[in-house]
């Protein structure tokens, strides 16, 4: 008989264990990776400019001619109303425009940071402003934005490319608890929000188009519904725990009537 309550203490340790485990099927990165294994990544994106965007902008002359860069810096001189938002950032407006200091309206929308600096350089150039100028144009609020059971944050990416697994590792990673298979992207396309599920534990995340992540791209994680796992996983573990006990109970049972 004490076999029997050491068994069925031992069935007992087990239900209260599984009952809250996660299994590494669930958490694991990249599960279907080797060792050597090669995916190919799009090198050269570039974030595109969007309205609402908010832009540095510094205009440089040749040496010896830095005061003729000046007129096209902003300063206290040449603000113009909304030209510029309170952190000195040029602010895109909902039409994809910038007010530029001297050339006036300049429509920015969908270009790169590249390609507006050289759509700045050739107009500096073309109109005999500043020849030889040299610009440089970076994103002031490239932020990605997590939302999820853990809580709202934001983080602000310095180099302008950021991929999806950078994210989660910069937000400090995801609990045990959060459902890889039901991570959202969603960013604005075309005037409508799009979301698409991204799931980190497969190799194919790299080939998904929103694996590049953009300025103002939202993450949202969502958890297990832990009770229905714990429920689901003790009725596993019950289940079997029964089973043991009924074959165990079948075996003694057998056995006394073999010696009698």
């Amino acid at each position: 008989m004490k076999s029997i309550y050491r068994l069925l203490l031992v069935a007992l340790c087990a239900t209260v264990a599984f009952t809250s485990c996660v299994t590494p099927s669930q958490v694991n990165y990249l599960q279907d990776m080797r060792h050597g294994s090669q995916i190919e990544l799009e090198n050269k994106f570039q974030a595109k400019i969007c309205p609402y965007d908010e832009l540095d902008i510094y205009v440089f002359g040749p040496s010896g001619s830095e005061e003729l860069a000046k007129p096209f810096n902003i300063s206290s001189s040449n603000i113009s109303a909304g030209t510029m938002n309170r952190r000195g950032a040029y602010l895109v407006d909902v039409n994809g425009n910038i007010q530029f200091p001297v050339l006036g309206t300049m429509h920015v929308a969908g270009m790169t940071r590249l390609e507006l600096q050289d759509a700045i350089t050739n107009r500096l150039d073309s109109d005999n402003l500043l020849k030889s100028a040299v610009v440089m144009v970076r994103f002031a609020n490239f932020k990605i934005f997590f939302l999820g059971a853990e809580g709202g944050k934001s983080i602000t990416i310095s180099n302008e490319r950021c991929t999806f697994l950078e994210a989660l590792a910069l937000c400090g990673d995801l609990s045990v608890y959060t459902n890889r298979n039901k991570i959202a992207v969603m960013r604005e396309v075309n005037g409508k929000m799009v979301m698409r599920y991204l799931d980190p534990r497969s190799s194919s995340v790299f080939q998904d188009p929103f694996f590049m992540l953009q300025q103002n791209d939202f993450i949202i994680t969502q958890n297990y519904n832990t009770s229905t796992t714990r429920q689901e996983a003790r009725n596993f573990v019950t289940m079997w725990v029964s089973t043991a006990m009924s074959t165990l109970t079948l075996a003694l049972t057998i056995m006394n009537l073999l010696k009698k």
